[in-house]
C-alpha cells in the first residue's frame, strides 16, 4: 500500500524526535549521571595507571614513564665509565625504577579519597575541561600526600646503591648554593618525584583513551556521559 504525503510528513518529526532522544549534551545530564559517571571513569583510569606502574617492569620497560639518572650523573657518565662504574650506573637506573615500581600501589587508597571527595562542582569543571582535567584534578588533591609515603619506600630501595648514597653525599650542599633543586639534592628525592610524574603521565593516558572510547569501557554511564560530551 503506497505511503501518502500526509503519512511521510507525520512520520519525519517522530523521526526527529527519536534521533534527538539519543543526542545527549552535557546540559541534559542529572548531576547524579554526571558525578556518577565521572567517578566511575576516575577509578577505572586510576586503577589502571597504578596496576600498570605497579607491575614489574612498569616504569623499567615503558619509554613514557622511565626514569633515567639524575641529570649530573648523565653528565657524568663518560668520567664514570673511565673509572669502572659503567655497571654501577646501568645497576642504579634499575634500581631507580624499580623503587618506583614498588611505591606505586601505595597510591591506589589516596586516588580512591580523592575520588570519594569530588564535589558536583568539581565534576562539572573536570568534564568540561581540557584532555588531562582529570590528572590535573588527581596532582592537586594527591600529590603531597603521596610523595610522603612515596619516599620512605623509594629509599629503602635506592639506599642498597653505594653510587646513590656517593651522589647524596656530594650534592647534600647543592640546593643551599642554588644550584640544583631540592628534590634532586638526594636520589630517592629524584625518584619520588619522576615516579609521581609517570603516576599522572600513565593516568593522563587512561583518561585520553576513556574520552576517546568511552563505551569501550564497558560501563554504560561512563559511556553516556562522556558520550555526551565528544
Amino acid at each position: 500500500m503506497p505511503v501518502s504525503r500526509r503519512s511521510i510528513a507525520l512520520l519525519i518529526p517522530l523521526g526527529l524526535l527519536a534521533t534527538s532522544a539519543f543526542a545527549l549534551s552535557l546540559a541534559d545530564l542529572t548531576n547524579k549521571d554526571a558525578s556518577g559517571g565521572l567517578k566511575a571513569a576516575l577509578e577505572t583510569g586510576s586503577n589502571a595507571a597504578v596496576s600498570k606502574l605497579g607491575a614489574e617492569g612498569g616504569f623499567l620497560n615503558n619509554e613514557k614513564v622511565r626514569i633515567p639518572l639524575p641529570k649530573i650523573l648523565e653528565q657524568a657518565r663518560p668520567i664514570l665509565k673511565m673509572t669502572g662504574k659503567g655497571q654501577q650506573l646501568d645497576d642504579l637506573v634499575v634500581q631507580m625504577n624499580h623503587a618506583a615500581e614498588a611505591a606505586v600501589p601505595m597510591a591506589k587508597p589516596l586516588l580512591l579519597d580523592a575520588v570519594k571527595s569530588m564535589t558536583i562542582t568539581d565534576a562539572k569543571n573536570i568534564l568540561t575541561g581540557g584532555d588531562t582535567s582529570v590528572t590535573d584534578f588527581f596532582r592537586g588533591k594527591t600529590q603531597d600526600k603521596l610523595a610522603g609515603q612515596f619516599l620512605p619506600v623509594v629509599k629503602k630501595v635506592t639506599d642498597k646503591s653505594g653510587l646513590a648514597t656517593k651522589y647524596n653525599t656530594a650534592m647534600s650542599l647543592a640546593p643551599k648554593m642554588g644550584v640544583l633543586a631540592k628534590e634532586q639534592a638526594t636520589v630517592e628525592g629524584y625518584v619520588t618525584q619522576r615516579a609521581l610524574d609517570g603516576l599522572y603521565t600513565m593516568i593522563a593516558e587512561e583518561e585520553k583513551a576513556i574520552r576517546a572510547d568511552p563505551l569501550g569501557t564497558g560501563s554504560k554511564l561512563i559511556g553516556k556521559v562522556f558520550g555526551a560530551i565528544k
